[in-house]
């Protein structure tokens, strides 16, 4: 978030699915690694560092900028909320209403990495604190507290921006 502006069914399995979890259990090859997650397949996407393809949600009105992930529990696993602006400047965000930490990775049009502050809080108490970039930068990725490090985002590193508008 920037700090410019401050009903579920129940199934029970049937027949035909209980068939269906012994077949794809006798197909497994009893090697018991879990399948890898698939990558995203459309809409606006970000490969990280590590080749790990994240699927982003679009932060571009000042609304959507505003709101941000305030009020989520968290985020999908392999997703994160990419920020875009048309210059680079110096960025200001907030945890205001977050309930998770994020990494917030700053970078330019071109992907490439400028800052990141990794595992911000969410705010306690008002005032917030807001937490700025140590760089001008025209694009923000918000991941989930930990994914930088884990996929090697660091400055100077290049993210390659597929289907975000401009980048």
């Amino acid at each position: 978030m920037t700090n410019r502006a401050r009903s579920s069914t129940r199934r029970e399995p049937g027949g035909a699915a209980l068939l269906g979890v012994f077949l794809l259990a006798a197909c497994s090859g009893g090697r018991g690694a879990p399948p890898a997650a698939p990558a995203p397949a459309a809409g606006p996407r970000v490969v990280l560092p590590s080749g790990a393809v994240f699927s982003l949600e679009l932060a571009r009105t000042p609304e959507q900028i505003a709101q941000g992930l305030m009020f989520r529990e968290s985020l999908a696993p392999s997703s994160g909320m990419v920020f875009l602006f048309d210059a680079p400047e110096p960025r200001s965000f907030w945890m205001k209403n977050c309930h998770f930490p994020l990494d917030m990775v700053f970078t330019l049009a071109d992907g490439t990495v400028v800052d990141v502050l990794e595992n911000v809080p969410p705010c306690g108490a008002d005032p917030c604190p807001s937490y700025p970039s140590r760089a001008p930068a025209d694009t923000v990725v918000e991941l989930t507290g930990g994914e930088a490090k884990h996929h090697g985002i660091v400055p100077g590193a290049r993210l390659s921006f597929l289907s975000v508008p401009g980048r």
